[in-house]
């Protein structure tokens, strides 16, 4: 949520990265047929799959995500492998472990992306438990499957990817469903609740003058996706409500207590996306609302605060192997003052994919942006001063992942 500090996922351990390495090795060396284990109707049949994404960014006059990428950066890789299981007929469990380098986020440290236990009791009722995806918008859960979208990213007014530690998934329980009729289409339903669990170590760098540590009692929310009776046609609504507590240590000759903030953030998004033959056209829209108190007010002001984001996107599949596309982006990272550079952000995004086989992709993407409101990480303690950013700059894309 907007307001806060770097967040980050459960703590991990070496091991999880040996493991991950080693099985995606053994797994990509072996025949594609060998990658279900076991008899069908064994406890040793496991469905895997697997990917592995390497990119590069090159930015002109501010750098973007990562240190240096005006100079470019290959700091953009991403590896990670799942296994699911179907337990009985209604029952069925899964696991990814996941790394990346995103800048000064990651350094390949494995973790536990998502799992859970999955009992689907009849197509209109099922019950999930664990570490789950966020149904946020219609794309927040194909974050992590560069294979599953056709740009390299997401529209990062709405899909943010310096929050992913929070938007990506919660710790808790979720109610899901879908019913359909045929004069009024399906409906497909997900409501959630739980909390965020964060790495201590991962909020503090060692660079850093403030130790932060958070708490986040409680995250709610659910999302409606309706199929309409027009052939292609769905539309989505996603709301997502959390509490997140945050104790700021700060050296006692500068501040003798502790900052202790409390933040109650609100969020809804509006989608709408039509496919027509090989025409796809997606647009969404939402708006973040964070209410923060400060026990320290003589240092920092209690706030609320409303930004405002929103996309259109078009992508054609022309041949089997090459899809293009482009999107428009927008952000006011305050909806009561949307003037200044260092509050809005334009971004106009194109970008082809090329799909070389059925394992192996590779995709270019370009972004001219007016305004640095995308610049300025909302989950930091410490903001960069970008006061001397320039207001109009580029970023280019280069990506390519295997994956089976």
């Amino acid at each position: 949520m907007p307001g806060f500090g770097a967040l980050a996922f459960v703590p991990e351990r070496t091991w999880m990265f040996a493991s991950l390495v080693l099985a995606g090795t053994a797994l990509c060396s072996a025949p594609a047929q060998a990658v279900e284990l076991g008899q069908e109707d064994s406890l040793a049949s496991v469905e895997v799959h697997a990917f592995a994404s390497q990119g590069f960014i090159l930015t002109l006059k501010n750098d973007y995500l990562a240190q240096g990428t005006t100079e470019g950066s290959f700091e953009f890789s991403e590896v990670g492998i799942n296994f699911t299981k179907s337990l009985t007929e209604t029952l069925r469990m899964g696991v990814q472990l996941f790394a990346q380098d995103l800048g000064p986020a990651g350094n390949f440290d494995a973790k536990v992306d998502w799992f859970y236990l999955d009992y689907r009791w009849q197509d209109w009722l099922g019950f999930r438990a664990g570490r789950l995806k966020i149904p946020y918008g219609f794309y927040n859960e194909i974050q992590d499957i560069d294979s599953a979208r056709v740009p390299v990213l997401l529209p990062q007014s709405v899909y943010p990817l310096q929050t992913r530690e929070i938007l990506f998934a919660h710790t808790g329980a979720e109610l899901y469903g879908f019913v359909r009729s045929e004069p009024l289409g399906g409906l497909e339903y997900r409501a959630f609740a739980g909390t965020i669990f964060l790495d201590r170590h991962e909020l503090n760098p060692p660079s850093s003058q403030f130790e932060v540590d958070f708490h986040v009692p409680y995250v709610v929310g659910g999302r409606l996706i309706w199929e309409t009776p027009l052939d292609g046609l769905r539309l989505g609504a996603s709301a997502e409500a959390a509490r997140i507590e945050a104790t700021v240590f700060v050296p006692p000759a500068l501040l003798p207590e502790p900052l202790v903030a409390e933040n109650d953030s609100f969020l809804w998004v509006a989608s709408a996306e039509y496919a027509w033959s090989d025409l796809v056209l997606t647009a969404e829209y939402t708006r973040w609302h964070a209410d923060q108190e400060n026990s320290n007010q003589a240092v920092q002001a209690n706030s609320e605060q409303t930004s405002e984001k929103a996309y259109a996107m078009a992508t054609y599949r022309v041949t089997p192997w090459l899809q293009p596309g482009a999107y428009y982006s927008l952000l006011f990272r305050n909806v009561d003052d949307r003037e200044g550079r260092e509050n809005i952000q334009h971004d106009v995004a194109a970008f082809v994919r090329f799909d070389i086989n059925a394992h192996w992709l590779a995709k270019l993407e370009g972004h001219y942006m007016v305004g640095t409101a995308g610049l300025n990480n909302p989950l930091q303690i410490g903001q960069t001063d970008f006061s001397d950013a320039a207001a109009h700059w580029a970023a280019f894309f280069v990506k390519t992942t295997a994956h089976f």
